[in-house]
Order: structure tokens, then sequence, then C-alpha cells
């Protein structure tokens, strides 16, 4: 059997669906902390919130793409390889970058070209939190695994990134965007404490993570 007979058995849409579970379940929940604590920390307003959280789906998307494509080529040995820290470190570096860049000085930002840059974080955030064990993410790899190919298994995983592209994260992230700016045009000092709030939690939860690895 094909891989691509594999896919058409296995249906299109359910792979889509099993993704959109994902997005309305498991990632809202999990990735609230990272994504809203950026969004409100920044204080940029809905619109910016917005592109955030477009970065963080696209982000998402291209690491389902990845672990389809490598599942294919690997198998289910990818699961065993994935239920270890990989995820725990991705994710903790990644939140400690994201704390560390909203604590540094805006002139720092452009002295290391990062304000050109600024949706890399939410991006790197959605790539990494897609490494978190789920029992969705185990079918989307064993299903990936039964293609038994590489161009096949990233067509699942690109499926069932756009799936779970679809969170209440678009209506919930720029919400907390406008609450920051809000909140910085009412209290001016307030844009600065926001940017050290958010970025001591992130840094936190990356910690925190790290902890969960020793």
């Amino acid at each position: 059997m094909t891989g691509l007979e594999t896919l058409d058995q296995f249906g299109w849409a359910s792979v889509w669906l099993l993704g959109l579970s994902v997005g309305f379940t498991t990632c809202t929940a999990v990735c609230l902390p990272f994504l809203g604590t950026w969004a409100l920390g920044q204080g940029q307003g809905g619109s910016a919130a917005a592109l955030d959280t477009a970065a963080f789906a696209s982000g998402k998307i291209a690491a389902y793409a990845v672990l389809g494509a490598a599942a294919g080529v690997l198998g289910e040995a990818l699961l065993y390889w994935l239920k270890g820290d990989i995820g725990h470190w991705l994710i903790a570096l990644t939140a400690i970058f994201a704390g560390v860049w909203l604590v540094l000085p805006r002139k720092a930002h452009r002295r290391c070209g990062m304000s050109r840059n600024q949706r890399l974080s939410p991006f790197s955030m959605g790539f990494a939190l897609s490494f978190t064990p789920c029992a969705p993410l185990a079918a989307l790899l064993a299903a990936s695994a039964s293609t038994g190919d590489l161009i096949m298994g990233a067509v699942y995983g690109t499926l069932f990134g756009l799936g779970a592209a679809l969170t209440p994260l678009f209506i919930v992230i720029p919400l907390l965007g406008k609450l920051g700016l809000k909140l910085q045009q009412d209290k001016p000092w307030m844009g600065q404490w926001l940017l050290w709030l958010g970025g001591a939690v992130l840094i936190l939860i990356g910690l925190r993570r790290l902890q969960l690895i020793f």
C-alpha cells in the first residue's frame, strides 16, 4: 500500500479533526499561560497580539509537519523518543528566551537586531509546545508512521497542525493585548512593570520545566 493510499484510508478530514480537538482543548489550556503572559506583557494592543497568535499558530503547524515527516521516516520509534525530556527542554528554553526578551531594554533589542523579529518568540513557543505529549499527537505519529513515507507524514502533520491552529487563543490573546495596552494608557508607568512581570513569569515557567527534568 502506498503512502497516498494509506492517507486516503485514514481520511484527510479525520486528521484535521484530530488536530482541531487539540486546538480547542489541550492547546488552549497548555499554551495560554505562555502566549497570554507574552501578550499582556507586551501590551501592544489587540492587532499586535493577533499577529503574535498567528505566529504562534504557524509555529505549531511547522512543528507538526516536522514531527509527521519524522514519524514517516523513523516509524513509531519517534513516539518513544518524544516520551523523554525533549519536550520539556524545548519548552523551558523557549520560555526563558521569551522572558529575557521581555525584560531586556528596547535599545538592547535594536542592537541585537531583534526589533525586526519580535514574532520569533511566539513562533518558537508554538513550535516548542507542539512537542507536549498527548493522545492526539500519539495518534498523529502512529498514523504518519503507517505511511512509511516522509512526504505523506509531513502532509499528515500539516493537516493536523491546520486543525490545531484553530483555537480560542485567537479570541483570548488579542483581549489580553488590549488589556495590556489599556493599563499602559491609564498608567504610563505600568508599561515597564508589565514587561518585567511578564518576563519574570515566563522565566519562572521555564525554570519550572527544567526542574521537572532534574
